[in-house]
């Protein structure tokens, strides 16, 4: 295990013209009348605690009246834009019941509660500030998981759904406990698969807190699925160590069961299914992931002392000299997927 690996606070990168391009092909892009900087204008806040009494770390915001309503009818028409393509006729059924502001990370988004007052239904959306390596993480994820993505963008500001799932390290706390031993073995293995893909799609900072475990009911018994909820450390730390979720002592538990519950083969027979499954994926969306590579290669996306390091990180891990010559986060990750295809061949190809 890695314990010694810090992640500090990374930089803002805002979006191109060619990234904006992409998302205006790939109908990413919307229009709205409210922006994050708006939303930081608040008059005051409360923190909110969990049912156990717990500081989130979220406060909840008030505005005054006259921006309360203008903010309000904003955020209802996002949330028909994001669910269901801007049609605007059950807007009145909608209400915001809480618009909360994180105050720890690196995005600081802000947390939107819609409930339809018809059936007390509700759900989430996020506000935050459009960064363009969290672009590159969402569609990644988009392409490359098993997990779809849904997300707008309006110049600086970007909208994403919400991911449901038990958060990694409450799952951790809470139920992992409660799991019979079959159920852990089926835990360990998914997480074997989502390292996988966070180290191929080089995802960083995968700790506990920024993935979730969702328990799917099957027949008779619940199976298991991880996937990432944060995508701000896209293609940024130099260290090759982080983009593996397995190092990072907050995920030791998981780390562990692998350990107790598979053996080498079983672990090795996992990452192979994986590597052979996201080739498919590539093979699929040849165009769309051709347009994001050039989107991603034409700006930078970490510190220049960050990317010599990735770069020699990489290569001495796959010996394949294109890593060596890479002149952009972009061109590693296109030297990753170059590599996947080449070793892990599709049935369809």
């Amino acid at each position: 295990m890695d314990n010694n690996a810090p992640i500090f606070k990374k930089q803002y990168y805002p979006i191109n013209d060619i990234l904006y391009g992409y998302l205006e092909k790939y109908k990413r892009l919307t229009k709205t009348n409210v922006f994050y900087d708006d939303l930081l204008r608040f008059q005051g806040s409360v923190v909110v605690y969990d049912k156990e009494g717990e500081d989130t770390l979220w406060v909840r915001t008030y505005y005054n009246e006259y921006e309360t309503i203008e903010i309000n009818n904003s955020l209802k028409r996002i949330y028909t834009l994001l669910h269901s393509d801007g049609d605007e006729r059950n807007l009145q059924f909608l209400n915001v019941d809480h618009i909360d502001f994180c105050t720890f990370g690196n995005s600081k988004p802000f947390r939107i509660k819609i409930r339809n007052i018809l059936n007390d239904n509700y759900t989430h959306f996020y506000i935050k500030k459009a960064d363009a390596s969290r672009i590159f993480g969402l569609e990644l994820e988009d392409i490359l998981s098993p997990n779809r993505i849904n997300y707008l963008v309006f110049k600086d500001t970007l909208i994403e759904e919400h991911i449901v799932g038990i958060p990694g390290d409450v799952f951790l706390d809470k139920h992992l406990k409660n799991c019979t031993e079959s159920e852990k073995a089926q835990i360990a293995k998914e997480f074997v698969k989502f390292n996988e893909r966070c180290m191929i799609g080089l995802l960083g900072d995968m700790r506990s807190y920024n993935f979730v475990v969702i328990p799917i009911y099957d027949y008779d018994h619940i199976v298991f699925k991880i996937r990432a909820i944060d995508f701000d450390q896209q293609c940024y730390e130099g260290n090759f160590k982080l983009y593996k979720p397995h190092l990072f002592k907050e995920n030791f538990p998981f780390y562990q069961l692998v350990n107790d519950k598979l053996k080498e083969n079983s672990i090795e027979q996992y990452q192979n299914e994986e590597r052979s499954i996201l080739v498919k994926r590539l093979v699929g969306s040849e165009e769309r992931l051709n347009d994001l590579l050039t989107a991603m290669k034409s700006m930078e996306l970490s510190p220049k002392e960050k990317l010599e390091q990735l770069k020699m990180d990489t290569y001495k891990f796959t010996l394949d000299i294109n890593f060596k010559k890479a002149k952009s986060m972009g061109e590693i990750i296109e030297a990753a997927l170059n590599f996947m295809k080449r070793n892990y061949k599709s049935d369809n190809q």
